[in-house]
């Protein structure tokens, strides 16, 4: 078989398996989220103003991390851990207040205790994400690494400028004992 021929065969598609569940409960609960919330504010602000617009902000983080989530490379992997971590976060705060201090929530937001009202999917799917995000960019490095060592393979062992596979360039007259020391 030819080096040059050889074919990483673990490389996976750019959204498989968890990457692709995770992707889709994030729309949904960004779809959910964002709408509700919008309907909360137009409809009845004025009975719960910090709930609805918590809920408004958790719907536009969702937004944010589902696009980030699907795009990851470059900045976008940043974005992407921004906006779980910030979610993470969110959920946490949120919920402990709702349990310390219910009187800040005349009616229950998104990530009020720790999101019961949605299955607590806001307090797990930011750690998923997370994960899958440590995970996805383990399998990239070891990708590129299995790449990079396909085209060294193939490109063979470094000739000097006299032509002389393995030797340094410019270094000495090539005699044998410079070689033995070598």
């Amino acid at each position: 078989m030819n080096p040059s021929d050889a074919q990483p065969t673990n490389a996976k598609p750019r959204t498989d398996g968890l990457g692709r569940v995770l992707i889709a409960v994030y729309l949904i609960l960004a779809l959910a989220a964002t709408l509700r919330a919008v309907y909360q504010i137009v409809a009845k602000f004025d009975e719960a103003p910090l709930a609805y617009s918590l809920s408004l902000a958790s719907g536009i983080v969702y937004i944010v991390a589902t696009i980030a989530l699907i795009r990851r490379r470059g900045a976008w992997r940043a974005v992407a851990w921004v906006a779980l971590a910030f979610e993470f976060a969110g959920v946490l705060v949120v919920g402990v207040l709702s349990y310390t201090a219910p009187a800040l929530f005349a009616h229950n937001s998104v990530w009020s205790y720790f999101g019961l009202g949605y299955g607590f999917i806001p307090l797990v799917l930011p750690l998923l994400g997370m994960i899958w995000l440590r995970r996805d960019g383990v399998r990239q490095r070891e990708r590129e690494a299995a790449e990079a060592a396909v085209r060294d393979t193939a490109v063979g062992p470094a000739a000097s400028a006299d032509g002389r596979p393995g030797a340094e360039s410019g270094t000495g007259t090539g005699t044998t004992a410079e070689a033995e020391v070598r």
